[in-house]
């Protein structure tokens, strides 16, 4: 069977290298998720990212790496995203 992805908006941040994260504030959506430990820098300015894949035991790691996409699902949810699949999957709305 083929499917095609319903047209949602969603919203997305991109990682900026580490020297760039200054220079512009992330929306509130990435402050809250920093601040309640859905997101949390790692050394070289990637984020890990806690999805609702991680079950209560935190054991599936997701990483976002500079340069991908933080989106925030339908329900709110995190997922990081690879700038190529963005780009064929999204378009600004």
């Amino acid at each position: 069977m083929l499917f095609r992805k319903k047209p949602v908006v969603i919203e997305a941040w991109q990682i900026p290298p580490d020297d760039q994260v200054t220079r512009k504030m992330p929306p509130a959506w990435v402050v809250g998720a920093l601040m309640s430990g859905k997101l949390v820098p790692v050394p070289g300015g990637g984020l890990d990212v806690m999805t609702l894949e991680d079950g209560a035991d935190k054991r599936a790691k997701h990483v976002g790496d500079v340069g991908d996409w933080i989106i925030k699902g339908v329900k709110g949810e995190l997922y990081p995203c690879k700038p190529d699949i963005f780009e064929q999957t999204y378009d600004p709305a």
